[in-house]
């Protein structure tokens, strides 16, 4: 027999009715499937048409609708979960005024060096909020691998609930995101600006680990962050 989950429940009242995922590969599914045992609708979204992938859809993540990426925008959240050397691609346009969780990183080691991020002494979030220019760029759920995202999930109050940082230039975004990460079973712990997402790119210590809210805190602090 498998193990039941019982399903996520939120501290956080929350006006999301719809995420929208670019991205189909295993980050974003695994979102996906944890937003939908949350309540939420989901959209995926690829470079590809909708029905190029809508068969994948309904076996990786039944319940999810596949949508242009322009529907995928439209949600009232849209998470980019694609690699990080084609953001670029993405049509700053479709998401002028909306809030836009980053979950892309920069892993020179791993992906090879790219100009755009070794020649710019800022963050990789700071980066591709120049480029979706008219967006409010939230970054978070890079920092938790995509096989730990439907298993680590805890209900509001457990005390072995996991945090996740959340940095953004934009209050109301960062808030936004910070209820989405709650729905999903995760402490949300808000760090002041988009830059303190230092403290949770690849290499780091949040980034290398599972941590509590308190531990959060202190890391971010450590690292001289607000949060």
């Amino acid at each position: 027999m498998g193990v039941h989950r019982p399903r996520v429940r939120t501290s956080v009242t929350s006006p999301l009715q719809t995420i929208g995922i670019m991205g189909a590969g295993r980050v974003g599914t695994a979102v996906a499937r944890q937003a939908l045992k949350s309540g939420l609708s989901v959209k995926i979204a690829t470079s590809k048409p909708p029905e190029n992938i809508r068969l994948i859809t309904e076996i990786v993540v039944p319940g999810a609708q596949a949508v242009t990426a322009a529907e995928a925008a439209d949600a009232d959240l849209t998470l980019i979960a694609i690699p990080l050397h084609r953001y670029r691609t993405l049509d700053a346009r479709l998401f002028d005024g909306r809030t836009v969780i980053d979950a892309m990183n920069y892993w020179a080691a791993i992906d090879g060096e790219l100009p755009d991020f070794e020649s710019d002494p800022r963050t990789s979030s700071e980066v591709v909020q120049d480029h979706l220019v008219g967006a409010k760029v939230v970054k978070s759920l890079n920092h938790i691998g995509y096989h730990d995202m439907e298993v680590h999930g805890r209900p509001a109050g457990d005390p072995r609930r996991r945090a996740l940082a959340v940095a953004s230039d934009h209050a109301d975004a960062a808030t936004l995101v910070a209820a989405f990460i709650d729905r999903l079973g995760y402490d949300p712990v808000v760090a002041d600006r988009l830059a303190a997402s230092r403290a949770f790119e690849p290499g780091s210590e949040i980034f290398k680990g599972a941590h509590t809210a308190e531990q959060m805190r202190s890391l971010l602090a450590a690292a001289k962050v607000s949060a």
